[in-house]
């Protein structure tokens, strides 16, 4: 049986069709999976696990399905919804992970992280970064009227993407010491993560031995994943057209 990876998905109203190809992947590929973990930015926004969208109840509800079948379900914070909670990891039947996590893939150590906690050239998101993942910053945002947050959110997407089209492009992307601090400090030789939107997968020397940094993609017009089986870690990409 093998495990997968993916994250970035972005689930949103706005993109039915990546909703669908999503529901389409735990019925097809990963039907039979022994795990699943979802790196971060899983939604496009997350504003508490009190939304009452019908987006979050029915991912909600196939997600239930899936791993009551017996699949272990993984989810872990990305940038863009890092309010989601342990009440909405149990509708799920998830397991919230904290990023980084060490877990055991293909008979070795692999760091997963969601990847935005490496891009440290970007002062400015590091900045929001380190305010939005305060507790007491999230428990005054979640004590407002859902209405509220959800102007909030979008005030906060919509300054985003204009602060993200003046960045150069290696200010969004890792910081090469990050990765190797990283790996280093939980002594393994693969590192996975998303966020940076460009999947690749990239040799490394670490201390005069291998390693390698793999990174999914977001999904679009393709969907992403990584399939670990005993024999390896393959990064996997299919349309996602209907």
């Amino acid at each position: 049986m093998a495990t997968y990876l993916i994250s970035d998905l972005h689930l949103d109203e706005t993109r039915p069709d990546i909703t669908r190809a999503f529901f389409a992947f735990l019925k097809g590929e990963a039907a039979n999976a022994e795990a699943l973990y979802i790196l971060g930015d899983f939604f496009e926004v997350w504003i508490g696990d009190d939304d009452d969208a019908p987006l979050a109840d029915e991912v909600a509800r196939q997600l239930r399905q899936y791993s009551d079948k017996g699949t272990a379900l993984y989810l872990m914070h990305g940038n863009r919804d890092f309010l989601l909670g342990e009440d909405y990891a149990q509708r799920c039947g998830a397991t919230l992970l904290p990023d980084p996590s060490l877990v055991e893939l293909a008979d070795s150590p692999v760091l997963l992280m969601h990847g935005d906690s490496l891009c440290t050239l970007d002062q400015e998101y590091m900045a929001f970064r380190q305010q939005a993942r305060n507790p007491q910053w999230q428990q005054a945002l979640l004590a407002k009227p859902l209405e509220e947050r959800r102007q909030i959110a979008a005030q906060i997407r919509a300054v985003s993407k204009s602060m993200n089209s003046r960045k150069a492009e290696d200010i969004m992307d890792v910081t090469p010491d990050e990765v190797m601090g990283e790996m280093r400090k939980h002594q393994v030789h693969t590192l996975i993560h998303g966020h940076t939107h460009r999947p690749a997968r990239h040799p490394l020397t670490i201390d005069g031995q291998a390693a390698e940094r793999i990174v999914l993609g977001d999904w679009g017009d393709q969907g992403w994943c990584i399939r670990a089986e005993k024999n390896g870690l393959e990064l996997i990409h299919w349309p996602t057209a209907d």
